[in-house]
């Protein structure tokens, strides 16, 4: 419930700086779920899904408006290092609607029949962001002691088997 508080205070806080973001990002992404939802996000680090819709509006049915569906999934078991396995459990889950719609993957877009690449948002120069939780298709390693006839020594180890190690 906090989450969900905190995600509207930052909503009512970035709402103008974003309008048009969200009109943008509306318009750039094309992923249509089969009940004619435009995903917008899906965020597999922060495990957070917007998506939106286009629907007849209650007060008057002939206008539209826009429907958003937030979905966020908070990772209870998470650390605060995912990488570390022994750092203390994770109690504070922070969720920027501006971070999580920021593209900053390189593009090519036509402008004036020349090919450019370009970053679809101007907030990416940026940290890194924090991650909830594993992303299943990276690679995630860490170095634990292993001890084997009474001698411990630190080994390498795979945090996500599937990633790092081919069929």
């Amino acid at each position: 419930m906090l989450a969900v508080w905190r995600l509207n205070q930052d909503f009512r806080k970035y709402k103008n700086r974003l309008s048009f973001t969200f009109l943008l990002n509306m318009f750039i992404f094309q992923a249509q779920d089969e009940d004619e939802r435009t995903v917008l996000v899906d965020n597999k680090c922060k495990c957070a899904r917007i998506t939106s819709r286009i629907i007849p509006s209650a007060e008057d049915p002939s206008q539209d408006i826009v429907e958003r569906n937030i979905r966020i999934i908070v990772p209870l078991n998470s650390r605060e290092n995912i990488s570390d396995p022994t750092s203390p459990l994770r109690t504070k889950f922070v969720y920027h609607l501006s971070d999580l719609c920021k593209k900053c993957d390189l593009t090519e877009v036509e402008l004036d029949n020349q090919v450019v690449t370009a970053t679809q948002s101007n907030i990416c120069d940026e940290d890194i962001e924090t991650c909830y939780t594993y992303d299943r298709n990276k690679c995630y390693t860490n170095r634990v002691p292993l001890t084997y006839s009474g001698k411990t020594k630190m080994v390498e180890t795979a945090l996500t088997p599937d990633s790092c190690y081919p069929d």
